[in-house]
């Protein structure tokens, strides 16, 4: 998303403050990552559900939810809030490719959510709910773009589409505050806004 520094928030040079080993697995969210992990970001509307779906698939090492695809440094969850931090709501989700391959990882991404729906998921309405995957590096988006084509071909055979999924090169990305991280597995019963459409992605 180009979002004007004019218009942007300023940030700040220093980073928020996370407590930094998963409530989950126990990992460290922060690198260094053991030898072999691979990362990948991606933001598929409000963050607390997405992290949950992807700490609980095999293979996946460690979570962490943030702000990323965006202009401000560092930026709050009030500020991103606002849209003008061009951010979006994301998932790091570092993984063992030996165990679950980016593909696998990808088919639960799309089937999670609707690609189709631009700046929101459902009733959460705004920039920072886009759709988006950030990639590391070519072979990522490769992958992210194949599976991005197999999927809109199948949502459109049952009339949905097209998918406004935007792919780009990860830059930054910014841990979230700390409550927000693993916060379904701290409050259970909290907002969950994954819906999905239904259709199953043909990858994976």
């Amino acid at each position: 998303m180009t979002t004007s520094p004019l218009y942007a928030p300023e940030g700040r040079d220093t980073p928020l403050q996370i407590q930094g080993r998963h409530t989950v697995s126990g990992h460290a969210m922060t690198p260094p990552w053991p030898a072999g992990m691979q990362e990948i970001v991606l933001g598929l509307g409000c963050f607390w559900g997405a992290e949950r779906l992807f700490w609980q698939l095999p293979g996946v090492h460690v979570t962490a939810v943030g702000y990323a695809g965006g202009v401000t440094p560092n930026p709050t969850y009030e500020e991103t809030c606002t849209g003008r931090t061009g951010h979006a709501e994301v998932v790091r989700v570092v993984f063992d490719p030996a165990t679950i391959d980016l593909a696998t990882l990808l088919r639960h991404f799309w089937e999670a959510h609707d690609p189709t729906q631009g700046n929101r998921q459902g009733n959460d309405i705004g920039p920072q709910y886009r759709s988006i995957i950030l990639v590391t590096d070519e072979v990522q988006r490769e992958v992210a773009e194949h599976s991005r084509d197999a999927y809109e071909q199948a949502l459109a055979q049952v009339g949905r589409g097209p998918v406004t999924t935007v792919i780009e090169p990860l830059e930054t990305f910014y841990y979230a505050e700390d409550y927000h991280q693993q916060y379904l597995d701290k409050k259970p019963d909290g907002y969950c806004g994954l819906k999905g459409t239904g259709v199953s992605c043909p990858i994976g």
